[in-house]
């Protein structure tokens, strides 16, 4: 995945109209945009030092130069924070000797009885590729007929990006498929990831390649679901992080009186035991 810290910090500059920082209108540039030389200027370092940090020949800013950059390019408290997480991870020090592979997929016994503790509500234990490791009878009922735990194992990203139904299931498919993008860069390590980016750069084409490369910092709201059996499913998600496992527990609520009523209606169409996956 390359330099993601210099990566992020191009795509938010390259999204800035300089009027909108009160920067005179210069010439007609060849890429849009702000210049490496005004965000030097804005952050009070120099264009080489900027340069060297999106090359990635520099992958060791201090914190009050990413705090600089970070006031500079006018970020939000969630960017900023995203800003402050690929310093860390520019920084640390995973070369070569790091093989590409997925992390680890086998749920604790501990986390499994919490989610049976959940029954018979909605809930999945997953990572930040988007593997689907464990999940409750109830999320199965609202799953089971839009495809989404088709897969062996089930992955919600590829879904996502490469199954046509997840754009008739997600009425906010865009938001979506931010924030399934965007989860990759919080993978335990960029080589994590690494084998799951390069198959759906193949498959998932510019519509998955631009947002890894933005790094569209998402919102997070409500998701909401076209199901095919019926009316339209609204739920609120939340989520616990387990963060020694690189793995987190989502709980779905229904967010009005119709959500709430369906699920029970697939809830009683469906049967069977909690499902883990590993």
């Amino acid at each position: 995945m390359g330099n993601p810290l210099g990566g992020f910090i191009r795509a938010k500059r390259d999204s800035i109209q300089p009027e909108t920082l009160g920067l005179p209108d210069r010439e007609r540039r060849r890429s849009p945009g702000l210049r490496r030389l005004d965000l030097a200027a804005r952050a009070g370092i120099s264009v080489e030092y900027l340069t060297r940090i999106e090359q990635g020949r520099d992958r060791s800013p201090s914190p009050a130069v990413v705090n600089a950059l970070a006031d500079a390019l006018g970020l939000t408290l969630p960017e900023r924070d995203h800003l402050r997480y690929l310093a860390r991870l520019s920084s640390s020090p995973c070369g070569a000797d790091v093989r590409p592979e997925p992390p680890r997929r086998q749920v604790r016994p501990s986390v499994l009885a919490t989610l049976r503790l959940l029954e018979p509500g909605l809930a999945i234990v997953t990572n930040r590729l988007g593997d689907v490791l464990a999940h409750t009878t109830g999320f199965r009922a609202i799953a089971s007929d839009t495809g989404m735990l088709d897969a062996d194992p089930p992955n919600l990203t590829r879904y996502v990006f490469t199954d046509r139904r997840a754009r008739t299931i997600f009425v906010d498919w865009d938001a979506v498929a931010d924030e399934q993008a965007f989860d990759l860069w919080l993978t335990p390590t960029v080589e994590n990831s690494e084998w799951l980016t390069t198959e759906l750069a193949a498959t998932g084409g510019p519509e998955f390649t631009d947002r890894l490369r933005h790094h569209r910092v998402p919102d997070r709201g409500p998701l909401r679901l076209d199901h095919p059996t019926g009316p339209r499913l609204t739920l609120l998600r939340e989520t616990l992080e387990l963060p020694g496992d690189g793995q987190q527990l989502v709980v779905f609520l229904a967010a009005d009186d119709q959500t709430a009523e369906t699920v029970d209606d697939l809830r009683r169409r469906s049967s069977g035991p909690l499902r883990s996956i590993s």
